[in-house]
């Protein structure tokens, strides 16, 4: 009896961390990959929202870092690539 407890109780946690794998661990690697990938893929002209809530367009991009557009001025901000939260609209591409 004491044995088939053990197992018992060796089954349940590997079924809860299951279900935590599948519905907590597994969904936000998936996130984490497509904002990366969305920060890779970053081109001029796209406009974006910094985490931060500043809306402006995308004027260099380099390595680490992004120059954004912001205001009338079209003046130039250098940001972080981890401070784009989101690509509100893609640039048109002319072919």
């Amino acid at each position: 009896m004491p044995q088939q407890q053990m197992i018992m109780g060796i089954v349940m946690w590997v079924a809860v961390f299951a279900v935590f794998y599948f519905l907590l661990i597994k969904p936000q690697k998936k996130k984490d990959k497509q904002l990366k990938e969305m920060r890779e893929n970053l081109k001029v002209g796209d406009k974006v929202t910094t985490i931060g809530g500043i809306i402006a367009n995308v004027a260099k991009v380099e390595e680490d870092c992004v120059i954004l557009e912001l205001g009338p001025n079209r003046t130039k901000v250098p940001f972080e690539k981890w401070a784009i939260g989101t690509v509100e609209a893609k640039k048109e591409e002319v072919e």
